[in-house]
Formats: structure tokens, sequence, C-alpha cells
């Protein structure tokens, strides 16, 4: 068992940012993903009675009265973890291999794609769009990879005008070890963010054209109302 996600990466979001641990089984591989959440799930209800305990793909979620821990239980591959695909089925995961990835990208710009990912990660959580926090990282440290420099305001815009050039659509692993991230769980997840998405877009940009016209009053409150401040 080891600590993963955004907490342990530095790329949480103070308040709304949860525990996230991955669990390796021992034993053979069940056929269904609901079998070793639902096992997972019982194992730590008997645990913890008293704590609300659910699964929400690919984790079985514990929400304590002092936070949240989502715990992803997975089976060991020749390299990574099968862990449940948030659409269901099996998925590799190659955590450790994915943060070193960031953090390669992230010395490069001095710090820029965590600070990318964070804000990305911020308005989601402000205007509650229903977006993989793991997509999101990855998008941002793939959009960094390409880019010379760094400017907040300029590439917030770019980061979320890729999503939406993209059409939020599932994405190759950047280390060539794992299955391809997901942004959302459902197609109805995937209309509402795309949805605002677009609204993010347009404030985003409006954002930058103020900045860029040297009017930094609008631009901040624009990007107020990007980030719901």
């Amino acid at each position: 068992m080891f600590e993963i996600g955004s907490l342990r990466h530095g790329t949480g979001v103070w308040i709304y940012s949860d525990a996230d641990y991955l669990v390796s089984l021992k034993g053979i591989r069940p056929e269904s993903i609901w079998t070793m959440l639902e096992k997972v799930k019982s194992s730590l209800e008997r645990r913890f009675p008293s704590t609300t305990i659910s699964t929400r793909r690919p984790a079985v979620v514990c929400k304590f009265s002092d936070g949240t821990v989502e715990v992803v239980p997975g089976y060991p591959a020749t390299t990574g973890h099968w862990i449940a695909h948030p659409s269901g089925g099996w998925m590799l995961t190659h955590p450790k291999d994915h943060n070193a990835y960031v953090n390669g990208v992230n010395s490069r710009h001095s710090g820029a794609v965590k600070k990318l990912a964070r804000e990305l990660k911020v308005w989601k959580y402000k205007r509650n769009v229903p977006i993989s926090s793991c997509y999101l990282e990855m998008r941002a440290a793939k959009y960094m990879d390409g880019q010379d420099t760094y400017s907040a305001v300029w590439d917030i815009h770019g980061a979320l005008k890729h999503l939406q050039d993209v059409g939020l659509a599932a994405m190759n692993d950047p280390t060539g070890l794992g299955s391809r991230f997901t942004a959302c769980s459902s197609d109805t997840n995937t209309a509402d963010a795309l949805s605002k998405l677009n609204t993010a877009v347009a404030r985003a940009g409006r954002a930058k054209a103020h900045w860029v016209a040297g009017e930094s009053a609008e631009s901040i409150d624009d990007l107020k109302l990007l980030f719901n401040q």
C-alpha cells in the first residue's frame, strides 16, 4: 500500500483534494472489477463501521469525519497494476512512472506544470466540472511539454483551449506504459464538462485579451469569474 495522487505529488487543491492510496492485492485477478471493489468495500466497512464507505471507480471512498480517503485496489501486472477503469473494465496504471513524467516536465519549466495543473483543478472544483483530476494533470504536463516558456494568464487559456480542441478525448499514456487516460466517466458527464469548458475558454480568452491590452483589472475580473471567486 502506498500513497498516490495529487496530495502526495504536489498538485492537490486545499480542502477539495482527497488522500489517495493504491493497495496491491494478492491472489488471482477476478474477471469483474466489481468483485474486487465490493470485497475491498466490505473489508473496510468491517474495519470502520461508523464511516460512510462507497465505490467510485477506480476507488473505494472512505468519508472520515476529518477528511476523505480514496483506496484504489489493484492487482500487480508485469509492470504497474491492474485497476478498475472509471468507465468499466480493467486498466493498467503506473503512478510512479506518471509522477516521474510530470516531475520531469515540471523541472524544465521551473514548477510551472504543477501550477497549471492546480489551476485546472481549481476550475474543476469551483465550477463543479466532472473531469478526472488525473486527466487534467496529465494534459497539463503534455501541454507544457510542447511549450518553451510559461505565462500564467496565457497558459491557463492555452491549456483550456487545448482541452476544447481535442474535445476531452482520451489521452495516450505519455510514458507509453499504461492504458489511455479518460476525461469523464460517462457520456452525460462529458456533455456537461464540454459545456462548462466552452464557457471557461471564452472567459480565459477575455482575460488574456485584457492582459495583452494592459487592462489588468479587467483581466483579473475575468479570471475571478473563471474560477468562481
